[in-house]
């Protein structure tokens, strides 16, 4: 391929991948965490809607349980959803990792750019998304928006015997310190060659392009876009939808 054909990333489209096989069970017992309901409806509708408001994402693929693909397809099919963008459901694994990895080998070529996204933060804003894509096209292999620390916070041992004092050790300069979201942005190319080499478990897919020695930029990330995994996040989830109703008739 000549240099003049080799896409680059302000070239391509733009897809998102969504894991959403997992259980969330610090939510506690129930439905996956996913499927839990916002306003009546699943949280990982929010989600793909979230996605698809960019006027950048041309697809959303979504990568459901191992046996639960045909539910989450049907799902979708059951509300609505933007007419510009396309929709896919794929099996995933029985890791994030893997769940992504699936979702990443399901995607046609012409998509270069790939954003992963939590199902869990449903409510993450489209002015996020957009400044994630527009990273990448900018020319970093990956990004992720982050806010900073409103704690501080401690680096500590481990404790003696689980549920004794746990010794603090050191405290970080939080100035210098984030709190990482998603979406998390990426050059599909070096996603692919991340998830072909990094093979422990990771927390996110930005610490995998790290290990890759290649950089990770952050853009400014959105108090809306928290990650729903405990009861009271639901709490929380439930009065920002009421309000963007009451404000924006959302």
């Amino acid at each position: 391929m000549s240099d003049e054909s080799r896409s680059t990333p302000a070239q391509t489209s733009v897809a998102a991948v969504i894991p959403a096989a997992g259980r969330g069970v610090r939510l506690g017992p129930g439905a996956p965490k996913a499927l839990r309901a916002l306003s009546g409806t699943p949280m990982l509708i929010h989600a793909v809607r979230a996605l698809a408001a960019s006027r950048h994402v041309a697809l959303v693929v979504v990568v459901a349980p191992p046996d639960g693909a045909a539910g989450v397809k049907s799902l979708l099919d059951a509300h609505a959803l933007p007419d510009r963008t396309d929709f896919l459901v794929v099996p995933g694994g029985e890791s994030r990792q893997e769940s992504v990895r699936l979702g990443l080998e399901a995607l046609p070529p012409q998509y270069g750019i790939v954003l992963v996204h939590d199902a869990a933060r449903p409510l993450v804003p489209v002015d996020t998304v957009d400044a994630v894509v527009e990273a990448v096209r900018d020319g970093a292999p990956a990004v992720v928006p982050a806010l900073p620390l409103a704690d501080t916070v401690k680096e500590v041992a481990p404790a003696a015997e689980a549920g004794e004092p746990e010794p603090v050790v050191a405290t970080p300069e939080r100035s210098r310190l984030r709190a990482v979201q998603t979406p998390q942005g990426f050059d599909r190319a070096t996603l692919v060659r991340a998830h072909e080499s990094v093979t422990e478990n990771v927390t996110d897919d930005a610490s995998m392009v790290e290990q890759l020695g290649l950089p990770v930029v952050a853009v400014p990330g959105h108090e809306e876009a928290f990650k729903v995994t405990r009861p009271l996040d639901l709490v929380l989830a439930e009065a920002v939808l009421a309000r963007r109703r009451l404000n924006d008739g959302f």
